[in-house]
């Protein structure tokens, strides 16, 4: 089931932005700048503005998303943030969720032309989304922990700040796993062959 949340009551801690001065959560916030020029911190509505201005896209759509909220296979509910980055001319649309002020469990992303219609770029991520909280990789079981549904994984790569070393954190049904952890399913599987494939986040897996 799909629900707009149409008010922005932010409880995360917020940031500044540096040339509107709103303040806004975190995950709004883009690091804009060059070396020589320095670096100013700006949230993505000035951001995209200024990219517009660069870009001569005068009826370019800045407005901000308000979140939704969608139900998984299993009836939870989740609830997506929206961010729009301009760069050039593509447009990436990021949908993610928020926990603690920070990005957290399942992110996705499109790419599209910034001068196609906002509404129509929506609807094909929601689209996304939806598919994504209907599939189930991994499920958890009381005794051995997670284990692999089918015989397919498919999840996000991140970097995991608790190891002393780079070593991946894996973004799984919105889950982080570590690397260790998948180690350990896949030995169920042991003797099984495998293959990696590498997307890109805007790419359907």
């Amino acid at each position: 089931m799909l629900k707009y949340t149409m008010e922005f009551a932010l409880k995360e801690p917020l940031e500044t932005c540096e040339v509107c001065t709103a303040k806004v959560p975190g995950y709004d916030i883009i690091m804009s700048g060059t070396m020589g020029a320095g670096y100013r911190r700006m949230c993505t509505a000035c951001f995209n503005a200024s990219m517009a201005d660069r870009m001569g896209l005068e009826d370019f759509d800045n407005s901000r998303i308000a979140p939704i909220r969608l139900e998984d296979s299993d009836g939870r509910e989740h609830e997506f943030h929206f961010t729009t980055h301009l760069f050039g001319d593509k447009l990436a649309l990021n949908a993610f969720e928020v926990k603690d002020g920070a990005r957290e469990g399942y992110e996705l992303e499109l790419i599209g032309d910034p001068e196609e219609e906002r509404f129509k770029l929506l609807g094909l991520l929601v689209q996304k989304i939806r598919r994504a909280l209907a599939t189930r990789h991994i499920q958890k079981d009381p005794r051995f922990g997670w284990q692999i549904v089918d015989q397919c994984v498919r999840g996000q790569i991140e970097s995991d700040p608790d190891q002393p070393e780079r070593m991946p954190l894996l973004l799984i049904d919105g889950q982080s796993i570590s690397w260790e952890e998948l180690g350990r399913m896949l030995m169920t599987f042991e003797g099984w062959q495998f293959r990696l494939d590498l997307l890109d986040r805007s790419e359907e897996p």
